[in-house]
């Protein structure tokens, strides 16, 4: 009796006190007798009274009232069952779906093709784009092209009428021939290239994702997810399929593309549920798939919808208000030889080819005269049809779409086709290192447990057990990796190139995987991301109540959270002494490229850890009073050819600049290795500098050093982000690599931002413009080279366009004012008009892009399309067609010896030479608009099979 008093007692006087000691201390204590609503009142307001004051045999004066002990009990129960209901759950559709949740489907392919035929497949009918006649509705739609098919028809008709049908549908019929087609070509061009676009949107979302089938890790196409798979997922992938969570660890998904709010919902056993086409903004954990493609909300929505592929590049919108400027000029054109040739018809002046007069007043029927009126108006609705170059907007579409067609075969993915023509005017690009410059194949070379060195890294044999044992523990369970055995037997290894590297490592010491996972179970885990630069893990062992919380991450970020180290033998020993030695080892391996990733762990008792579920699920993880147990070396070699394409973007006025997030050491060598920084260069700050110190200058101190950074390491995503935002405010075109969810903002902000194919999260490639496909930054300079071949086609195509326009205003306007007549008649310029939109612009759009590309600087953001190159060439090519076909046409008789032919007979061979001389001058300029810049116009001609045919 006096025992339970006593113990009652003790609890009270305790409580109270302890309650007192944090109330005092909270500025909004208050009365703890005053319950303002007793209706509903939370547990701790309850505590509080009975907390309050000194209370002697607690138990018996509080056996009337509510037992908020037992009250506790049973909502941990209540919690308990909820969990064990959500396994329950989980086993019971994993079950019903004949998914083991570990290993997942067996995944052969009647099984696959079963749960096809059962559940439908992961793929939603996309809406059909336009069809061909959609293309020659909006062909025909022309305005210039309507006047000259209601003019073909008049002509047509009047032929007819006055010549018969055996010659009179000559000029009617030959104009709404040439008419026809080239709405015809033009609705074949737009049609094939909307089919590239679409094949091009068919790429985009043919995203390849890791399923768990027979035990393995498999990368498998979105398409040929299945209900039934187990599907781990992590920062930045998107939700292939609908599903129910299976187990995850601090899971987040942003919803925004299904529900339009940018609030992210965190996934536990309470909010199951994923929907597809959702992305995971943090944290990790698998799911079981339960609907796949029409049978999805995504599904639906994207079947509802078709891609649009109407968008306008800067470029473009460049052009068409040339087009526009041109076209206003070429009917001003028209009209003056409207109203020229309309005056010289009724004053008399006008002659047939015979040398009668078209029209005498009194004597020409109405009928001859409406013809008269229409060869008029038919010849300058022509002259309009010449100069409106429709053909330069038409010659964008074909280089973009040429390009975007060749850049894959260059291992680049092109999102948006302004970045195409954008890449050509970078000024700047912003790499990662890590698969972008190095190869992504890491292996550890180095190790240290305690100050030891091991020699070679993976003898195992020169570690005490407890070290092993530890370390195996360590390595297992804080990983999103696996490692388990391939169809052919052999192990297997997934996971980041980081983390499969430290897993070989382990295997190598002797590491049994399955083995060590079972021994112990996952409490709580903090994933790794780039900001921390560490993930941890909170375990117990099956056997024994004593929880390790395991971390592992950036070596000097963990040595720094050190306080002491495990040797060789097992035996604690204090960091104080020895810490230089580690950062030394640390500088040492980072100054010889190495990669630093420290593994540590410390003890935690049960007691310490939250009780309540909710509360461990936000429980932060201890990261102080570490006890390290190893460091080791991460040998990832730069990638063959980087240090040549980083020579040639300095060559051509690109500055190539390393944002990393390795130590800075490392980054260094790494720079020196690739080319980033010359052997002499200068190495200290502002050349090389840490994220930190940038992030900490001001705006005006970070616009004052930005130019002269080359390597930033130890950077956030927030200090890539600030760098792209301080070298755009000083002109820089930037272009910025990245592959984490982190990087989407940067990627966004940036020019042109490439995502990695490989490396890349899904976030990263919906915020990239290009995605380039093999992580390699050769890649990324060979899409700089495409983007200037963009810009150089269009130049080329420009002064191809201009100079013809130019060439038969004048010949035509001269012609009509001169003799009342124009050389060049409505149909043959209609064949021109043909041969320059399309077959022209598809002849120069597909010029491949050369060497010479890149001994130029970048294009800059408001420099003239029309440069003073372009001016000369297409003055003197204009001044030059101009000359030979005016005097053809005053000479052309005499000079062909035609004075004793009949007039009409002369004059028809005289208009056709004139036309045939046209036609030669534009294959001339065709080829002399090839190489702007050079003499010999020929070189390469027979590389480009287009042009060619």
């Amino acid at each position: 009796m006096t025992t339970a008093m006593t113990h009652d007692l003790e609890i009270a006087t305790t409580s109270a006190l302890t309650d007192h000691a944090d109330c005092s201390t909270d500025p909004n204590f208050s009365d703890p007798f005053d319950i303002g609503n007793t209706k509903n009142a939370s547990h701790v307001l309850l505590k509080r009274w009975r907390q309050a004051a000194l209370v002697l045999n607690a138990s018996r004066r509080f056996r009337y009232t509510l037992d908020l002990r037992k009250e506790e009990e049973q909502e941990k129960r209540r919690r308990m069952i909820r969990a064990h209901a959500q396994v329950i759950r989980v086993r019971g559709i994993s079950d019903m779906l004949k998914t083991n949740p570990e290993t997942g489907i067996y995944g052969n392919e009647d099984e696959l093709l079963k749960r096809r035929n059962t559940f439908g497949s992961n793929t939603y009918p996309v809406k059909k784009g336009r069809s061909f006649l959609m293309f020659l509705w909006e062909a025909w739609q022309d305005l210039t092209l309507i006047i000259l098919i209601i003019a073909a028809v008049a002509s047509l008709a009047l032929g007819i009428k006055t010549k018969g049908l055996e010659e009179g549908w000559y000029d009617g019929g030959s104009i709404t021939f040439a008419v026809l087609l080239v709405i015809f070509v033009t609705a074949i061009s737009d049609y094939r290239q909307s089919l590239q676009f679409q094949n091009l949107n068919e790429e985009k979302r043919n995203i390849q994702l890791e399923v768990i089938r027979g035990g393995r890790r498999d990368k498998v196409s979105i398409y040929d997810i299945v209900v039934g798979d187990v599907v781990p997922l992590k920062i930045g992938d998107q939700v292939p399929a609908d599903g129910i969570l299976m187990n995850g660890h601090s899971l987040a998904i942003d919803e925004s593309s299904m529900t339009g709010e940018s609030k992210i919902v965190h996934k536990d056993h309470k909010a199951p549920f994923f929907m597809s086409g959702c992305k995971v903004a943090d944290g990790a954990g698998t799911m079981l798939v339960t609907g796949v493609g029409i049978n999805t909300e995504w599904g639906l929505l994207m079947a509802s919808i078709s891609e649009d592929n109407g968008e306008e590049t800067p470029l473009q919108v460049r052009l068409n208000g040339v087009a526009t400027f041109i076209g206003i000029v070429g009917l001003s054109v028209a009209l003056l030889v409207l109203v020229v040739l309309l005056a010289r018809y009724f004053t008399g002046t006008s002659r047939n080819a015979d040398g009668s007069v078209q029209f005498v007043r009194g004597t020409t029927t109405v009928s001859e005269t409406i013809d008269g009126v229409i060869h008029i108006i038919t010849a300058a609705v022509t002259i309009v049809v010449v100069a409106v170059p429709e053909g330069l907007p038409l010659a964008v579409t074909l280089t973009l779409a040429f390009s975007m067609k060749k850049m894959m075969a260059d291992k680049a993915l092109v999102r948006r086709l302004s970045a195409c023509e954008t890449m050509g005017s970078a000024t700047t690009i912003c790499s990662d290192k890590t698969g972008t410059l190095t190869l992504n194949q890491m292996t550890v070379v180095e190790a240290y447990v305690g100050p030891k060195k091991i020699d070679p890294p993976e003898d195992g044999s020169q570690l005490h057990a407890t070290v092993s044992s530890l370390l195996d523990e360590g390595i297992v369970q804080n990983t999103a990796g696996s490692v388990f055995l391939s169809k052919d037997g052999e192990l297997e290894i997934s996971g980041s190139p980081t983390e499969k590297a430290i897993l070989q490592w382990g295997v190598k010491l002797g590491m049994k995987f399955d083995v060590v996972k079972s021994e112990s179970i996952v409490l709580h885990v903090s994933p790794f991301n780039s900001t921390k630069k560490r993930g941890g893990v909170a375990l117990r062992g099956r056997t024994e109540s004593k929880v390790h919380i395991h971390w592992k991450g950036a070596a000097e970020i963990i040595l720094s959270s050190c306080s002491r180290y495990i040797d060789v033998n097992g035996s604690l020993q204090s960091m104080d002494k020895d810490k230089d030695f580690f950062k030394d080892a640390i500088d040492d391996m980072a100054a010889r490229t190495l990669r630093c990733v420290a593994i540590a762990y410390r003890t935690c008792e049960t007691h310490e850890l939250p009780t309540d579920e909710e509360q461990l699920a936000q429980w932060t993880l201890p990261d102080d009073d570490l006890v390290l147990l190893a460091i080791v070396g991460i040998k990832d070699p730069c990638r063959p050819g980087v240090r040549d394409a980083v020579r040639l973007c300095t060559h051509a006025g690109v500055k190539v600049r390393m944002v990393t997030g390795d130590n800075v050491q490392t980054a260094k060598a790494i720079a020196l290795e690739c080319g980033i920084l010359s052997p002499g260069a200068d190495t200290n700050e502002p050349y090389v500098i840490e994220g930190k110190r940038f992030r900490e200058l001001s705006d005006k101190e970070r616009e004052q050093v930005v130019q002269k950074i080359s390597v930033m390491g130890r950077s956030s995503p927030t200090d890539k982000l600030l760098l792209v935002q301080t070298l755009r405010k000083q002109g820089e075109v930037v272009a910025v690599t990245g592959d984490g969810t982190n990087d989407a903002p940067a990627l966004h902000e940036a020019d042109i931002g490439l995502s990695m194919g490989i490396q890349g999260t899904e976030v990263a490639k919906e915020s990239s413009d290009i995605i380039i496909l093999d992580d390699n930054f050769a890649s990324v300079v060979k899409v700089v080279r495409w983007g200037r071949s963009v810009y150089a086609n269009i130049q080329k195509f420009i002064q191809f366009q201009l100079t013809v326009n130019v060439a038969a205003l004048v010949i035509n306007v001269v012609a009509a004012v001169s003799s009342g007549d124009v050389p060049l008649t409505t149909v043959q310029l209609l064949w021109v008009n043909l041969i320059m939109d399309t077959l022209g612009a598809l002849a120069l759009a597909t010029e491949p892009p050369t060497d010479h590309l890149m001994d130029r600087t970048p294009v800059g953001r408001r420099e003239p399309l029309v440069t003073n190159i372009m001016w000369r060439n297409l003055i003197v090519q204009a001044v030059y067609q101009v000359a030979v076909l005016l005097v053809l046409n005053f000479c052309g008789i005499s000079i062909l010896k035609l004075e004793k032919d009949e007039k009409a007979h002369a004059y028809m061979v005289k208009n056709t030479v004139i036309f045939n001389a046209f036609v030669f001058c534009q294959i001339f300029n065709e080829f002399n608009a090839r190489k702007p810049e050079e003499i010999n116009v020929f070189s390469g001609v027979t590389k480009n099979h287009l042009f060619v045919e």
